[in-house]
Parts: C-alpha cells; sequence; structure tokens
C-alpha cells in the first residue's frame, strides 16, 4: 500500500514539474523581455511570490539566450523580495557579470542597489558607504539620471537621520526641474518632499502636495499611493495640532497597512508613533500609551528601528513613572538603553531635533535610583565636571606649547633656507655639534701616534672624493665597506672620522646625508615634488621613517615644517 502511494506521489511530482516547465517555456517564448520587465516594475504583481516567480521566468529565458544584459536585469528582478544574504548574492552575481560593462548604468547601479538593499535592512552605514560609491562611478560615466538617483538615496538617508532642510532641497530638484525622471518617480518624491516639508514647517506647501497625492492616486486607482499620501495627511494634521482629524486619518491608515497582503514596517511604526501623539495631544495617555507598547512588541519581533523610537520610550518611561508602577518603568528602561545603543551604532547622528528628557547617561542613572538609591549623582557629577576642567587645562597647555615649537620649527627651517640660498649649510649645521679646537687637538696627537701622517691624509683625501662624489648617497654603506673602499681597515678610518669630524661614523653619514636634502630639496622644485619614500631611497635610506627622523634630529626642525616653508618663501 504504502508503495502505491509513493509511486502516485512521484506522477504527481513529475506531472508538476512538467507543467511548470511548459509554463516557463510559453512565457519565455511568448512575452519579450520589455513586457516582462513592464510586468514586473508595473506595481500589478502585489505579492513577492508572483513577482519571484516572473523574475525566474525572465533570468531563465535570458540564460538560454545567453543575453548579458537581460541576465544582469534578472539578477536585479529577484534581488528584491529575497532576504539580505540571498539579495546580496544575486547583486554580487550582478556585479561579476557587470565589470567589463561598457554601459554607462554600471557599476553604479550596483552600489546604489546595494545602498537601497541595506538601507530597507537598517545598516546605515554600509547604506552611506554604497550610495557614496554609486555617485561615484555615476559622475565618472556621466549617467546623469544615475547621477541623480544617488543624490535621492542620499536625500532620503538624510530625510531618514533628521537632516530635512538639505533633503527638502534635494528632493524638490529632482522633483520639479529634471525632465530625465519618470512620472511615478516624481510622484514618490513629491511625497517624501511633503514629509520633509512637514518637517521643517513649511506646512502649506507640505498640504498641497498631500491634496495632490490624494486626488491623483484616487484617479489612477493607485492604493499603495492613496494610504501612504493619508497617513502624510495623519502627520500634517498632527503637526496642526488637529488631532481628532489626525486619529481619523491615522485610523483608515491602520486598517489598510496592517490587512496588506505585504505588509510595509515603516507604514505600521509611523501610523502608529502618530496615532499615539495624537492621543497624548488629546490628553488621552491610555491610549497613547497603548500605541507605544503596540510599537515596543512589534520591534521586540522585527528590530526595526528608526529615530523617532527614543521619544516612545520616554513618553512610556514617564507614564509608568507618573503611575508609580516601577516595575514597568525599569522595564522600559532598560528597553529604551538596548534601542538606544543600536540606533547610536547605526545613525552616529542625533537623530531629530527633540526635546529629550531622558539621554542614555541620565536613565542609566534613572534606572540606577529604581534598583539602588541615588546617592552617588553628584559625586558623579563633581567627578565628570573635573575630568573636563583638567582635560580642558591640558589641552591649552598642549596647544601653547604646540604653537610655542611650531614657531621655533619654523624659524629654524627659515635659517636652513637662508644657508641654502648663502651656500653654507654645512658651515650652520657643523655649529650644532662643534667641537672644541683643543679636543680635537688633544685626538690628533693621540691618533698620530698610531696611524702616520701618510696614512692620516690618504683617508682624509679619500673621504673628500667620497663627499664630492655624493657616494654616501649609495644604500647600505657600512664602517667595513667604506674601509674597504678608501683602502684602509675599519679601526683606522673610524678613529679618523671620529678625530677629524668630530663624530661616529654612522653620524658622519646621516649628517652627509641630510645636508644634501637641505640643499637639493631647496634648490631642486621636481625632487621636492617627488613621495617621500622614494625621496628616502634616494638618499640611500631603508624606509621614510628613518631619513624623517634623521632629517629632525640634525636640523631641530621637522622635515614638514622645512618643505613648507620652502613653498612658503616661493610663494612670496
Amino acid at each position: 500500500m504504502k508503495k502505491k502511494y509513493l509511486i502516485l506521489l512521484l506522477i504527481v511530482c513529475n506531472l508538476f514539474r512538467a507543467q511548470i516547465n511548459i509554463i516557463e517555456k510559453g512565457i519565455s517564448e511568448k512575452h519579450s523581455y520589455q513586457e516582462l520587465e513592464k510586468e514586473f516594475y508595473s506595481g500589478k504583481l502585489e505579492d513577492a511570490a508572483s513577482r519571484q516567480k516572473l523574475a525566474k521566468y525572465y533570468l531563465k529565458k535570458a540564460k538560454s539566450e545567453k543575453s548579458n544584459q537581460n541576465i544582469a536585469e534578472g539578477y536585479v528582478m529577484l534581488h528584491f523580495d529575497e532576504t539580505l544574504p540571498n539579495a546580496l548574492k544575486y547583486l554580487d552575481n550582478l556585479q561579476q557579470l557587470t565589470k567589463n560593462s561598457k554601459e554607462n548604468t554600471y557599476p553604479a547601479r550596483t552600489y546604489l542597489l546595494r545602498g537601497n538593499l541595506y538601507f530597507r535592512t537598517e545598516n546605515l552605514q554600509l547604506a552611506l558607504n554604497n550610495y557614496i560609491l554609486g555617485l561615484k562611478y555615476a559622475k565618472e560615466k556621466k549617467n546623469k539620471r544615475q547621477i541623480a538617483l544617488a543624490h535621492i538615496s542620499l536625500a532620503y538617508l538624510n530625510n531618514y537621520i533628521g537632516k530635512h532642510a538639505e533633503a527638502a532641497k534635494t528632493l524638490r530638484h529632482y522633483a520639479y526641474d529634471a525632465d530625465y525622471m519618470h512620472k511615478d518617480e516624481k510622484n514618490n518624491l513629491k511625497l517624501s518632499l511633503a514629509d520633509a516639508y512637514i518637517e521643517i514647517n513649511k506646512m502649506d506647501s507640505a498640504y498641497i502636495l498631500i491634496q495632490e497625492a490624494l486626488k491623483e492616486s484616487k484617479k489612477e486607482n493607485d492604493t499603495y499611493r492613496y494610504y501612504e499620501s493619508l497617513g502624510l495627511l495623519g502627520n500634517y494634521n498632527l503637526q496642526s495640532k488637529n488631532y481628532q482629524k489626525a486619529i481619523e486619518n491615522l485610523q483608515e491608515c491602520k486598517k489598510h497597512f496592517f490587512a496588506a497582503k505585504e505588509q510595509s514596517r515603516r507604514s505600521e511604526h509611523y501610523t502608529l508613533f502618530n496615532m499615539g501623539k495624537a492621543y497624548d495631544g488629546l490628553k488621552e495617555k491610555e491610549k497613547a500609551t497603548d500605541c507605544f507598547r503596540k510599537i515596543d512588541s512589534m520591534i521586540l519581533k522585527t528590530y526595526y528601528m528608526y529615530p523617532e523610537l527614543r521619544e516612545v520610550y520616554t513618553y512610556l518611561i514617564k507614564y509608568y513613572k507618573e503611575n508609580n508602577d516601577i516595575e514597568k518603568q525599569l522595564y522600559y528602561v532598560d528597553r529604551f538603553l538596548a534601542v538606544d545603543k543600536v540606533l547610536d551604532t547605526q545613525f552616529r547622528y542625533i537623530s531629530r531635533e527633540l526635546p529629550r528628557r531622558y539621554d542614555a547617561s541620565e536613565l542609566q542613572q534613572e534606572k540606577e535610583s529604581i534598583t539602588h538609591e541615588l546617592q552617588k549623582r553628584k559625586n558623579l557629577f563633581y567627578v565628570v565636571l573635573s575630568l573636563l576642567l583638567i582635560s580642558h587645562l591640558l589641552f591649552i597647555n598642549v596647544y601653547f606649547k604646540y604653537k610655542k615649537s611650531e614657531k621655533k620649527y619654523k624659524k629654524i627651517a627659515q635659517d636652513l633656507i637662508q644657508s641654502v640660498n648663502e651656500n653654507r649649510v654645512s658651515e650652520r649645521m657643523e655649529l650644532k655639534n662643534e667641537i672644541s679646537v683643543q679636543d680635537i687637538t688633544t685626538s690628533e696627537d693621540k691618533t698620530t701616534k698610531v696611524i702616520s701622517e701618510d696614512i692620516v691624509q690618504t683617508i682624509l683625501k679619500e673621504l673628500e672624493i667620497f663627499e664630492s662624489k655624493d657616494q654616501f648617497l649609495n644604500k647600505g654603506i657600512t664602517l667595513g665597506s667604506l674601509a674597504k673602499k678608501v683602502k684602509t681597515n675599519s679601526r683606522y678610518l673610524s678613529e679618523i672620522i671620529n678625530t677629524y669630524k668630530g663624530k661616529n661614523f654612522a653620524t658622519y653619514l646621516n649628517d652627509l646625508r641630510i645636508d644634501y636634502a637641505i640643499n637639493r630639496l631647496a634648490n631642486d622644485r621636481k625632487f621636492r615634488s617627488y613621495k617621500l619614500p622614494f625621496i628616502a631611497e634616494e638618499l640611500g635610506y631603508n624606509n621614510e621613517q628613518a631619513f624623517t627622523l634623521a632629517f629632525k634630529k640634525r636640523t631641530g626642525t621637522p622635515l614638514s615644517v622645512y618643505l613648507k616653508e620652502i613653498e612658503n618663501m616661493e610663494v612670496i
């Protein structure tokens, strides 16, 4: 019996697969790419399953015909209704496929789509990074539409984190002054512009846009746009303190958004948020609190975060504090701290200009006062104040020391440049390491007892040649290699350099190189324009750091200051 059922199940499955293949084949053959795209992007397919099915047909058709352009579009279509990891895989495939594309839409389009994906999943930092890259490549390819879409995406991001005036300026430009934007795109821009106008208190302008959107969406039977517009009207009435009208608008929106096949988290949250504020405006605190509690419940399920949540939790904390419900007050303090931490991480900006009564540190103190007592609060305040005062004093001290050092460094650099101009760098620099005549004479007497005068003179002449031919610039010079070059041993050479140059071998070599650098940097503009690692290598140093340290030790001023003063003097 079990075998019969198994065989029957296999037959049904095979028939079903065959039917699917026939359907796919029929759609691929009968419909053009343009028709499939129009159907997909028209908004008529309300559920994700239908869109995914159409997108898969599209991609299969493109792959069977080996049309890279349409394969790319198939990846785009498929990514919209996927989870974040799967959507990113489709966009990675898109990027790989179009990396050598000559179309001016890529790679900008890929970055913008990825930015939108991160924006929808509340990762604003990655969204911003991708929008910036999208804008960069759109400008490189001089694609006006892609540039516009990047600017608009950044405007939405600005509006989301509270920079409404900046957002409004961009949205207005593309809604009215960009003839390359489609009608539907302009309609969406006007809705976003109305939202921004409400935030910056341009209420009349916002109202006109909302009424236009309501009228057109009704005429075109555009349900989505109608309820989005009605939600904005609710917010408009809320801000205008027409609380009852706002509640009526928002109640209608609530019925639609919470019953829609594909729910919009943003629409659901902002509908409840504005309803809560409207109820609070009518002094119906229980109803306002009920709206805000529902928001908290939704966040626990979806983790959808947005800036106004701070206001939600401060309201709940205040409400339960006034009602002496310490348990719930403590619960919402904890919830606030958790949400606030996420918001600070994600947004890195102050969310909106709200008169926040409770910030994170104050709430932490509030929590401690419930579980213990607030005995240490005043002490903490004085400690923080003292630390701030000390830090300010330290900063002032460091600042003045820095200014003093800067002045000193500039003077040394200017003197060096003057020395170059007067051809007396070596003379000036030797003053830093001057050795008394008596000391040198005494050393000479000791040396000559060991080394004959003829050998001394021969070695000094060889060193003169070594210096005059700039052989000290060669890399990897050691005492031993130089001794071999001047036909003597390391001990004799070291003693003669110490005696007649007044310094050890390492200092002697460094000083020659730095003196050379001082002159050449001042006189050779081309040499000065090279990157520091290249200059360091030219001077015989292994790396840039060794060169800059040697320069500072020899001259008493940083290399950067010396270079800056050279440029300043040239301008003068």
